[in-house]
């Protein structure tokens, strides 16, 4: 992903905006199991290099609506290529099904609900 400019962080989240369209900056947050504080970091460097915009919530003020800008649109179609190149290495790599267990894996870990039991901790 060198070549793009993009880190892999920054590529999946106009991915997930240029499929799913604008989305607010929790919903976001939560789809890539980020706090708000870290997605609000991720974001910075994407809205201030033109590629994604955020402003007020249409339905709530107090969310935060992103989406992909046109810049962001063309950067995330150009490095679609890029993207699914390092995924073919990876599970040439890793291998096709030890990579497909894994993200199965990692999402199921993603859907746990760690929250601390204050009653039996």
């Amino acid at each position: 992903m060198a070549e793009t400019g993009l880190r892999a962080t920054q590529y999946t989240i106009l991915n997930l905006l240029a499929t799913r369209g604008p989305t607010t900056m929790a919903a976001l947050a939560d789809v890539l199991s980020m706090d708000r504080a870290t997605m609000g970091h991720n974001l910075r460097p994407l809205e201030r290099d033109g590629l994604i915009t955020i402003q007020i919530g249409r339905e709530d003020r107090r969310e935060r609506e992103v989406a992909l800008s046109t810049l962001g649109a063309q950067i995330e179609a150009q490095s679609k290529a890029s993207w699914l190149k390092a995924q073919a290495c990876f599970e040439k790599e890793f291998g096709t099904e030890r990579a497909l267990a894994m993200r199965r894996l990692m999402a199921r870990v993603a859907e746990l609900d760690l929250t601390i039991d204050q009653e039996t901790s």
